[in-house]
């Protein structure tokens, strides 16, 4: 068989579909944020990112940055093993006791990435339950879909923040049927919520798990930076929070917060949590560092919401199709892989500006997007440049379109 001839005819394909993803080569500097020196074919330059998941610029605050270098040279580079193989550091011990009391519960479970928390959790509490069956929003992560199917139980999808759909699908089973509802508080690409507490009534009504990924949400909302859940009062009522340390906390790893019996039941049962070297001490310590830090301070919340704010009010001045939301995450529509990929290359080439192109499979054909993440870090300057940028790109494209179908 002539293997690599089906592999390029695959990536072809994608190319073809305007789906390949191309990476553009970036450097970060500590008290930059959100400029980067963008490794480009003519050479260094300086750009403004406007689709970091560091929305709070936490990955280069002196608290972090201190914490990380004090365990590096104590504790050295990597974790030595696994969790059970002498990778339990008292850092990464300090981070779960952190994490529990973040969102109120009585333990939490830290692992390599969000997505591999969700891959490993998932699949170990259903594989769990027999008879099991996952309710999951239409809209959910990679993650969370690839962490069902390991189970290769029953899944029902219901729409997208559908609770009617959802109590119609409850409905139709047994009430001492095992279920579990997995959700999401903050959609990434969209950039709206779900109602959180409509979906806890369900579940205590018709007897389900609630599991909730609260990635994009951690660190950024609630007293303490605890999520949605925290934010609308209702933490206690969701069984499963599942969260990220690589986004709003700025460092890397991936956790969940529960009650001892299921955290317990993920640690002893969750393949990618048993066979995966632990999170190294420095990253834990950094992680620990911004998650206390997050859970006293407000100043970085409040300026990402003003600066949020901000620029969708501008951009709905300038008549810029964006997707109407109640988060941080503001996604101005193209609805076209071509025109979404030029549109972000002009901005790169012409304006410095950094936007990556949001396409299938991530989002559905014909609802292709810009992912905007405005951040405290981002100046009312570079908003208006932004702006100015945008109509900019869309009116060159829609020329050059013009020309072409001319």
């Amino acid at each position: 068989m002539h293997y690599r001839d089906q592999f390029k005819n695959r990536l072809n394909q994608l190319k073809s579909e305007n789906r390949y993803r191309s990476f553009v080569e970036l450097e970060r500097h500590v008290g930059r944020h959100p400029y980067a020196t963008w490794n480009s074919p003519a050479g260094p330059q300086d750009v403004v990112i406007w689709c970091s998941n560091d929305y709070l610029g936490m990955g280069q605050h002196p608290a972090v940055i201190d914490a990380m270098q004090s365990a590096i040279v104590h504790s050295g580079s990597g974790a030595g093993g696994t969790r059970n193989i002498s990778g339990t550091s008292t850092a990464i011990v300090e981070l779960e006791k952190a994490l529990a009391a973040l969102h109120h519960k009585s333990r939490a479970l830290v692992l390599t990435s969000g997505y591999v928390a969700n891959e490993a959790s998932i699949s170990a509490l259903a594989g769990l339950l027999d008879d099991v069956v996952i309710f999951s929003d239409e809209m959910n992560h990679a993650s969370i879909i690839s962490g069902i199917r390991y189970v290769r139980c029953e899944k029902v999808i219901f729409r997208h923040n559908d609770c009617v759909h959802l109590e119609t699908l409850l409905q139709a089973q047994p009430l001492d049927r095992p279920k579990i509802i997995i959700f999401e508080s903050v959609y990434s690409m969209d950039g709206d919520t779900s109602p959180i507490a409509e979906i806890a009534d369900l579940a205590q009504k018709y007897n389900a798990l609630t599991y909730l990924d609260e990635v994009h949400a951690v660190g950024m909302y609630g007293e303490q930076g605890g999520g949605v859940a925290q934010m609308r009062g209702v933490a206690d009522r969701i069984d499963v929070i599942q969260g990220t340390l690589g986004k709003a906390f700025g460092v890397v790893g991936g956790y969940i917060a529960a009650d001892d019996v299921i955290c317990d039941a993920v640690r002893s049962f969750g393949s990618g949590f048993i066979f995966t070297t632990a999170l190294p001490p420095a990253l834990a310590y950094g992680a620990l560092a911004s998650v206390q830090y997050l859970q006293s301070s407000t100043i970085e919340r409040d300026r990402q919401k003003q600066q949020a704010e901000t620029l969708k009010q501008k951009l709905r001045r300038a008549n810029l199709p964006i997707l109407e939301g109640d988060t941080h995450i503001v996604p101005v529509m193209v609805n076209d892989a071509d025109n979404c990929t030029r549109i972000c290359q002009f901005l790169l080439n012409e304006h410095q500006i950094y936007v990556q192109p949001i396409n299938y499979p991530t989002v559905p054909k014909g609802t292709e997007r810009l992912r905007l993440t405005p951040g405290p870090f981002h100046s009312d300057r570079m908003i208006d440049d932004l702006v100015d940028a945008l109509q900019s790109a869309f009116s060159h494209v829609e020329a050059e379109t013009s020309q072409q179908t001319g």
